[in-house]
């Protein structure tokens, strides 16, 4: 399952689940702390702390709401 790095109100995190709902692909979604400081898995994950983050099931990390719809567009259509 896909886990989905977010804030709910974050534009480029709503279009990101906006893509996933659109493929049908299930995913979970992860509130990530609004305090940059304590955004220490996605640093881990990505090596940056912006949203979106997805981390695909084979453990593939992408980062950058227009690289994941990439991303998802060539994996899984």
């Amino acid at each position: 399952m896909i886990k989905l790095y977010q804030f709910q109100t974050c534009p480029f995190c709503i279009k990101v689940r906006n893509k996933l709902d659109e493929m049908e692909l299930d995913y979970e979604t992860i509130e990530v702390p609004k305090d940059k400081a304590k955004r220490t898995k996605i640093k881990e994950l990505s090596g940056q702390i912006k949203v979106p983050v997805i981390e695909d099931s084979d453990g593939t990390v992408v980062n950058d709401s227009r690289k994941i719809i990439e991303y998802l567009e060539e994996k899984y259509s």
